[in-house]
């Protein structure tokens, strides 16, 4: 019987790496995906325990099922769609959401916002402006390009989001090479 576990803080792939390491340090096998473990076997009590302080010291944190493990996953959905899957911000966020977690966007919508005081769309804006300031660092792409690669209809929206939430031009902060990014985690 196989047994899926919820692990909060795994936001890329080497967190990926790291908790398969984790895993197969214990002889267990796992299928390991962002915030997410499937281990073909059940496990004891004192084994989860294990695990659990094993992904801690590494700074993750074993989920149990319920309101946590939501968020956690409404977050780790928003990161993989926002900083791993190219070209897929054209996707409604309220659908794609919804169809990842089988659960009422409505439902998830009102429960993000009661727990981290936010709502999930601006988390999500949060998540794209991270992800515009990694573009503009490495300045690969024209801002027109940035815009369209993070779904935004125009170089002004994306020029206006951006100074709301960071109180500069993607230009300035371009110019001005300052790359504060900041954890999301704790909002």
């Amino acid at each position: 019987m196989s047994t899926s576990l919820l692990i909060k803080n795994m936001v890329c792939p080497r967190c990926i790496e790291a908790v398969s390491e984790i895993f197969s340090g214990e002889n267990l096998e796992a299928k390991v995906e962002l915030g997410k473990v499937r281990l073909e076997k059940s496990i004891s009590e004192a084994q989860k325990e294990k695990l659990a302080q094993l992904l801690q010291n590494r700074g993750f944190e074993l989920l149990e099922s319920g309101k946590s493990a939501l968020i956690s996953q409404i977050k780790t959905g928003i990161i993989d769609l926002v900083h791993h899957q190219d070209n897929q911000l054209q996707k409604n966020l309220s659908s794609y959401l919804s169809q990842k977690l089988n659960q009422e966007y409505s439902g998830l919508s009102k429960l993000f916002s009661q727990v981290e005081g936010i709502t999930i769309e601006r988390y999500y804006t949060l998540q794209k402006i991270e992800k515009v300031k990694e573009f503009l660092f490495y300045d690969e792409l024209s801002l027109s390009e940035i815009a369209f690669k993070m779904g935004y209809s125009s170089v002004a929206y994306l020029s206006a989001q951006f100074k709301k939430e960071t109180g500069m031009t993607p230009s300035e902060f371009k110019k001005n090479g300052q790359v504060k990014r900041k954890s999301l985690d704790g909002i």
